[in-house]
């Protein structure tokens, strides 16, 4: 019986982890440069600052102040 709890305590730890993975993709806009499209985010989770180029189109919703979050990272 203990083993059924220990597995099943195993199986929604690892779960809730992915969830928290997801979220390390997002961050704070800290600035940007119109130069090459960038902005510097802060990562929601690490607190780690890293400058993405973005596309024209993205670049111009991307506000300093705002949430942001990059899809083709795994965190940063």
């Amino acid at each position: 019986m203990k083993n059924v709890f220990l597995v099943l305590f195993c199986l929604v730890a690892f779960s809730c982890e992915k969830e928290e993975d997801e979220d390390c993709n997002c961050g704070l806009i800290l600035s940007d440069r119109i130069s090459d499209y960038s902005i510097v985010i802060r990562s929601s989770c690490s607190g780690n600052e890293e400058r993405f180029t973005l596309n024209e189109g993205d670049w111009i919703n991307a506000h300093p102040g705002d949430d942001y979050c990059i899809t083709n990272s795994s965190g940063w």
